[in-house]
């Protein structure tokens, strides 16, 4: 396909700086208004300088992975309940007493987009002056830029959190007694590298400095992709604020989230997973290096707040109608995963639970003691699952169900039962669960999807649920697989998504063989029907698509690589075709099945388990996996296989890759695929024999809709389709609703003009009464007659000058009607 691609259109920007400053925590206070569909209120950023936490992540990758050093204990996440008080109503007997959004009869200086700039203090601040290079500019203010849509922002102030009580001990520098931008800076760095086994200590603080109050407005300016801000006089990361507080406000046509009602008519809103990602929910960073932890207090009029966090919230009533759920995670991940979904849905439960399931499903509260080695981690500290003794054991993690009331049925009948056997699937072949819990919810129909899996929650379409065990088995295999593959383990460059589809698109056909409990005959057979479905839908992508979007690694050598500053384009990302394809799915899907017919079942899903231990909670490029199996398995199996060959072969180039050809022209299908074929070539067969003349009741149906049809046709003198009325009236020309057919030609006084194939001849003998004269009507010769020869005759029926009444069939010859 010749299509011109813009990349002004298509190009997605990221324009956080991350190279200079990384955010490593946020706090978020919001409302949801389902009447004027905004989110509102605020969000607090800690911040890191971003070389100091480069020097100091590459020491703990460093330690991590020598074979000398010991495992770190590291403690587990339980429930944390926090009091997180509404930041808007802090009343001032709470300490904080000069902590306020704006005072009262303040100035409204927002833009036409409600977008308050510090007009007044900012004029000189440009979008495409500070967009480059954002760094030290000698002389000029060092910038803060966030990834930022169809926001309203607000305000934004530096946060005191030196008036934090008990904070002051995080200040290791003696000479730091007096509160300066150095002191809360140190403060910050503190808190955020406290040592993993004091994650609630580290939560509560977090909480607390999310509500300090103020000490200075910063000056900020927006433009189409980004949020900029900067404090005079701060030069360097390092000189500026490390905890920033933004008041800011969704708009309803803001596209990181969909406001809409679910299936029952009520209210919800949720985030779409739209290629803007969260952007238009909250200011953020959002290249997937920015890897942070996030807790979040949320108030709505609703039954459920659902969210990426690793606590199942349960709501505070606040007042009457209007309750508060609090989430938190520990787990560094990019900003990009954060998922939340409000509306009124109904949780549903297993009926009845074995009490098997019971002890394998049960929350554990971790005791020191579980935290023994496991295997050393080669990620950033944090509250690793796969150093815990009790969760590399546990099958089937808590899980919840939602949706809305009136497919609580549906779920039950199909959903519910299918969740524990796919969880316990996926650890079998994978290994330890990554997340802690699972909240599974049956979206609005405008869902554009079958499924999207974020941390700790999965979004389903209702389509799934109609499908039968088969259907909704294998999408939520796909979205269980992402758990490891996408977020766990996610790509460093998001135009390598083969590294999360292709991963979870094979996987989803080994999961759900596992559930299914299959023999290795039957799973092999049900897994090449599969890709036999999967070949003819590459095929047509291969057809229909651009060939520079068949790529799976369209920057090659470039891949990874960002600005100076951080910034990058994440190419195609814009393009409205992209959401269509399946590219990324199946070429993704077909090598992965490549390399495990060249290792085998056993090698590779053995050194899979390896490359998960390796690589969870990390971001990693094709080169990281395709290295490592390559040095994983003997030299026998590799056959010319190298990271070259299969970048040239597979990764680097359009259309289909040149072993899969070979690979189908050669191979045998299987028995069951070939079964399949043979009846669907039967059934071709069999729909394109004559219609039977004689059909029970029950098989009417699509004969009375044909028969509407050429009503509709008749009555409204529609020629083009008359050829329709022909084949009805030769293929059913013993059916009752060719008699009234008849009549109604008879009531609207139609002249119809046909021209039929003659072979012989139908006749009707219409009587009105016993005592009226028999008036003739023809209307068609049939097929099967001995006529020879075939004639073409046009046929006028003028109903209108004949009488109404009962019919009576009566079939001559065509010889025998003059024709």
């Amino acid at each position: 396909m010749d299509i011109q691609l813009d990349p002004a259109r298509d190009d997605l920007p990221l324009m956080a700086n991350t190279s200079h400053i990384l955010v490593k925590h946020y706090v978020l206070d919001l409302d949801v208004d389902f009447e004027s569909q905004v989110i509102e209120g605020t969000i607090v950023l800690f911040l890191e300088d971003g070389k100091r936490f480069k020097k100091q992540n590459s020491s703990v990758e460093e330690a991590c992975q020598s074979e000398s050093n010991k495992a770190c204990k590291f403690g587990m996440p339980e429930p944390c309940h926090i009091p997180v008080t509404n930041a808007r109503t802090f009343s001032s007997e709470m300490e904080y007493n000069d902590f306020a959004i704006c005072s009262k009869g303040e100035k409204d200086t927002s833009d036409k987009d409600g977008n308050h700039d510090n007009q007044e203090h900012a004029s000189g601040i440009s979008s495409s002056k500070y967009c480059c290079d954002t760094g030290n500019h000698g002389s000029e203010d060092f910038l803060l830029v966030l990834d930022c849509c169809d926001l309203s922002v607000l305000k934004v102030e530096e946060v005191d959190v030196a008036a934090v009580p008990g904070l002051e001990k995080f200040t290791r520098s003696p000479e730091l007694t007096v509160v300066s931008e150095e002191f809360r800076n140190q403060i910050v760095h503190e808190l955020v590298t406290l040592p993993a086994n004091r994650w609630r200590e580290q939560l509560d603080y977090y909480a607390c400095c999310s509500q300090a109050p103020g000490c200075g407005e910063l000056l900020f300016d927006t433009d189409t992709w980004s949020l900029q801000i900067r404090k005079t006089g701060a030069q360097t990361a390092t000189d500026f604020p490390h905890a920033i507080r933004i008041w800011y406000k969704t708009k309803p046509e803001g596209r990181s989230v969909t406001w809409t009602s679910d299936q029952s008519g009520r209210p919800c809103v949720y985030t779409v997973g739209s290629p803007i990602n969260n952007r238009a929910l909250f200011p953020c960073q959002e290249p997937p290096v920015a890897m942070s932890t996030w807790q979040a207090t949320v108030r709505a009029a609703a039954s459920f707040v659902l969210m990426s966090g690793e606590n199942s919230a349960k709501p505070t009533q606040l007042w009457e109608g209007c309750s508060s759920w609090y989430y938190y995670v520990t787990m560094p991940m990019p900003a990009s995963t954060f998922t939340i979904a409000v509306g009124y849905w109904t949780e549903m439960k297993m009926e009845t639970c074995s009490s098997n399931d019971l002890a394998t499903e049960r929350p554990f509260s971790p005791s020191e003691a579980d935290f023994r080695h496991v295997g050393v981690c080669s990620h950033m500290e944090y509250p690793c699952r796969f150093q815990n003794a009790s969760a590399t054991t546990q099958e089937i993690i808590p899980h919840r169900v939602f949706a809305p009331v009136c497919l609580t049925g549906a779920c039950q009948e199909t959903l519910l039962r299918l969740i524990p056997p796919c969880l316990s699937a996926a650890h079998s072949i994978l290994g330890t669960h990554p997340f802690s819990r699972l909240d599974v919810l049956i979206v609005p129909a405008n869902f554009p999807s079958l499924g999207m899996a974020s941390p700790h929650i999965v979004f389903l379409s209702q389509s799934i649920l109609t499908g039968g065990s088969h259907l909704c088995g294998t999408r939520l295999c796909h979205e269980i697989a992402h758990a490891w593959f996408g977020l766990a383990i996610g790509a460093r460059d998001w135009t390598e998504e083969w590294l999360s589809e292709g991963f979870a698109t094979h996987l989803e056909d080994v999961f759900w063989a596992a559930a299914q409990q299959l023999d290795p005959h039957e799973a092999r057979e049900q897994q090449e029907l599969r890709a036999c479905l999967r070949w003819r839908r590459l095929q047509d992508e291969m057809q229909c698509s651009p060939e520079e979007m068949q790529v799976l690694r369209p920057s090659k050598d470039k891949t990874g690589h960002t600005s100076d500053s951080g910034a990058s384009v994440i190419k195609h990302g814009l393009n409205p075709e992209k959401i269509f394809m399946q590219v990324h799915y199946l070429k993704g899907y077909f090598l992965l099945r490549f390399l495990t017919k060249r290792l085998g079942d056993e090698t590779y899903f053995s050194f899979l388990r390896k490359f998960v231990h390796t690589f969870h909670g990390q971001l990693i490029l094709s080169q990281d996996f395709l290295q490592m199996l390559l040095e994983n398995i003997p030299e026998e199996k590799r056959l010319e296989l190298s990271v070259e060959n299969i970048y040239q072969d597979w990764l680097e180039s359009s259309g289909i890759p040149k072993p899969l050809q070979r690979e189908r022209r050669a191979g045998a299908e299987c028995r069951l695929a070939r079964q399949v074929r043979a009846e669907v070539t039967k059934w071709i067969r069999v729909n394109r024999r004559p219609r039977k003349r004689k059909r029970r009741e029950k098989e009417d149906v699509f004969e009375k809709v044909r028969h509407r049809w050429c009503e509709l046709i008749v009555k409204h003198k529609f020629t083009k389709a008359y050829k329709s009325v022909e084949r009805f009236l030769q293929e059913d020309q013993e059916r009752p609703q060719r008699d009234s057919f008849i009549r109604l030609l008879l009531a609207w006084g139609t002249r119809l003009e046909l021209t039929l194939d003659i072979k012989g001849g139908i006749m009707w003998l219409l009587k009105p009464s016993a005592h009226s004269p028999v008036h003739v009507l023809v209307l068609l010769f049939p097929r099967g007659w001995s006529q020879p020869g075939t004639h073409k005759r046009q046929i006028l029926v003028n109903a209108a000058s004949l009488p109404g009444g009962c019919l009576l069939p009566w079939i001559w010859s065509g010889a025998a009607l003059g024709f």
